[in-house]
């Protein structure tokens, strides 16, 4: 097999405490096992991508590294019947860009068991303005549906909404028909999440209320939440009797400080979403949802494009909590 240079963003150790970030040229000779070799054109960048580019101990272990959970590329080489080269892909989630080279380099090797053919409609590009974030978005509307909640039934909650797993379930949600409250921290959020087709956008202040009370007047005939802590609580405690709330995100807190009332009085299903290791079928289907029925029109407007060499600048404004919107990476030829 031959080896190819290419460029990567690589994150050293220097100390326990201390970590560094350039772009390096390295060699796919160097990469891990794996039947595929995907020439990676574009990539995405999300929370666990700026964890794991700050040396948080809880998504990457070792150094150096190169992060991106998220690739869509080109197969260079392959040595699995499923995949030939020349063929369009993506690949996400599993242990790539967190202990494995991830997206944030020109090329990437893995098992063929996390690849997934390009669905028809969708182009590279796009796929990766949906990535992980988009993906997660759509395992969360996804639930709903399966719960049989319809537009009929009434409003949709969703949390973090302007954040890149809450901007995208707005935009799935508004797309399919249903109306939409979004919640986002700052005011200033308001405009951006209301543009996204959203009916109504509330603060967190505005939204949280009477936390204290075991139940609270229904609101919501269902809810996508992505940051947990006590907005999660709230949700739990006021959407309809017999729906759901899914839950994808702790980024404001993991606890929960909750009764069983809303399980056992309104019977409220709670369903975690879980995207790293989702089976296979029920991967390819919820980006066929994607490429087809839930596929966005204004996709790129919620978009920002960088290269490699933009993106430390990005990451620092992600873990501030100040990017909104999606993030994607373009390799260039």
């Amino acid at each position: 097999m031959s080896d190819i240079k290419y460029k990567a963003l690589v994150v050293d150790k220097i100390n326990d405490n201390e970590f560094s970030r350039s772009i390096k040229e390295l060699h796919t000779k160097d990469l891990p096992e794996g039947e595929v070799l995907v020439k990676v054109k574009y990539s995405s960048l999300n929370f666990k991508d700026a964890l794991s580019a700050s040396g948080n101990k809880g998504v990457t272990r070792n150094f150096p590294h190169t992060p991106g959970i998220d690739a869509a590329g080109i197969v260079e080489n392959s040595d699995s019947d499923l995949f030939s080269k020349g063929e369009e892909v993506i690949v996400t989630s599993y242990d790539l860009g967190m202990n494995t080279p991830g997206g944030f380099g020109e090329y990437i090797r893995v098992p063929a068991s996390w690849v997934v053919k390009l669905p028809d409609k969708l182009s590279l590009k796009e796929s990766m303005v949906y990535g992980t974030a988009g993906f997660t978005a759509a395992l969360s509307v996804l639930k709903l549906t399966e719960h049989q909640i319809t537009p009929k039934m009434g409003e949709i909650l969703v949390t973090g909404a302007s954040g890149g797993v809450g901007s995208i379930a707005v935009l799935i949600l508004s797309g399919a028909g249903y109306s939409v409250t979004g919640v986002s921290g700052p005011s200033d959020e308001k405009d951006y999440i209301l543009s996204l087709g959203a009916s109504n956008a509330l603060t967190s202040d505005q939204f949280l209320g009477d936390t204290k009370k075991p139940l609270l007047q229904t609101k919501w005939a269902g809810a996508i939440d992505t940051i947990g802590g006590e907005i999660l609580e709230t949700a739990i405690k006021s959407v309809n009797q017999h729906s759901i709330v899914t839950c994808c995100g702790n980024v404001l807190s993991p606890k929960l400080n909750l009764t069983v009332f809303p399980f056992i009085l309104r019977g409220l299903t709670l369903a975690g979403i879980e995207s790293q290791n989702c089976p296979m079928d029920y991967r390819k289907k919820t980006w066929n949802m994607l490429a087809n029925d839930w596929k966005i029109p204004k996709l790129f407007e919620i978009t920002k494009e960088v290269g490699l060499e933009n993106l430390e600048k990005e990451i620092d404004l992600m873990l501030q909590g100040k990017g909104k919107g999606r993030k994607i990476v373009c390799h260039k030829d």
